[in-house]
């Protein structure tokens, strides 16, 4: 929960009208677009001036939650979001915990910001840059955070059908419906509250889940094709080059959750996911595990990145090729 004194510092700012911008990290999955179009729709009852300004472009398979239409983007509308942010009384900056995960551009505008800010986040190790945080890596989402902090505020009430669709939507996604172990009975409790508030949770499934493209499908094919085991250090790894992502009309978030198939193999307790951005010159990393292997420290020391312990992602500057040969290098070092 969120230091009282914080609580009730926050309660007096939302007091009166204020310009307020809730801001999510670049690349938002359903957890950051979930929390932040969740607080909007309260916020918005209170008759704030709020506005949701994502990094970048957010996956189509979340375009459907309300009023997400009306979410600005940083890196398409720079210099309206960068005079928007300058005239906020408050940010809330949700599910990260350092300004760099906005992107290089946006953590330029955020840094040099004189309004009071909020993180509400769960990843590790959080930089110390907000007036009042709440950081706790025991919630396995943002959401769940955001459900707890409105009710700390005292504006339970103010969680009506669109709310809880939002916040139903990050829940759902950061689980991996409800299967990874920071899955608890409050976890579950919450989401019987936001079922009971109207949501329709089937259908949000189908959105989420059943909601693929034919060239998604196919992608999934060619990803699946190029599963490589190596038993000896109980791992897998997925590769994507960008000529691949080409060929089957690759859309922002078409590779969303692949990483996950390759935990699915009995005796794996860790895989990767390695895809080839040619325009940002990078390759794109994404890992999992299961048990105590810390994916987290992982990708801090090798791989530019960080996460949580059992979800982490990281970035490669090297080729595709080199990536794979030390990636697989480090796994002989570490099993030493």
């Amino acid at each position: 929960m969120m230091q009282i004194h914080e609580i009730e510092a926050i309660k007096s700012i939302l007091a009166t009208p204020k310009k307020i911008t809730i801001v999510p990290h670049r690349n938002p999955d359903g957890d950051a677009m979930g929390s932040t179009l969740g607080l909007y729709h309260i916020l918005k009852q209170l008759e704030h001036d709020v506005l949701v300004i994502a990094p970048n472009e957010f996956p189509d398979f979340l375009a459907w939650l309300p009023e997400s239409e009306k979410v600005l983007i940083f890196e398409r509308s720079f210099d309206t979001c960068k005079a928007i942010l300058e005239k906020s009384d408050l940010i809330f900056t949700l599910d990260f915990n350092a300004l760099h995960r906005t992107g290089d551009q946006m953590e330029n505008v955020l840094k040099t910001l004189t309004a009071k800010s909020v993180m509400i986040d769960h990843h590790q190790a959080p930089d110390g840059y907000a007036t009042y945080t709440f950081s706790d890596t025991a919630y396995g989402s943002t959401c769940q955070m955001v459900y707890d902090f409105i009710h700390q505020l005292g504006l339970e009430n103010l969680i009506n059908k669109t709310v809880a669709t939002c916040l139903y939507t990050g829940i759902v996604t950061d689980s991996g419906s409800f299967r990874f172990p920071k899955t608890t009975s409050a976890t579950h409790k919450c989401v019987a509250d936001l079922i009971e508030k109207g949501i329709n949770n089937s259908e949000i499934h189908n959105l989420l889940f059943d909601n693929s493209s034919y060239n998604r499908l196919l992608l999934l094919g060619k990803a699946l094709q190029n599963l490589k085991m190596l038993p000896e250090y109980k791992t897998t790894y997925i590769t994507l080059t960008q000529d691949e992502l080409n060929e089957f009309g690759h859309q922002k978030g078409d590779t969303e959750g692949i990483v996950n198939y390759g935990l699915s193999i009995k005796g794996i307790d860790f895989t990767a996911i390695f895809i080839e951005h040619k325009e940002e010159g990078i390759i794109k990393i994404s890992f999992r595990s299961q048990g105590d292997f810390d994916v987290n420290q992982f990708a801090r020391k090798h791989f530019n990145g960080g996460g949580h312990i059992n979800a982490a992602g990281g970035k490669s500057f090297s080729s595709l090729d080199e990536t794979i040969q030390q990636f697989i290098a480090i796994l002989a070092e570490e099993k030493k």
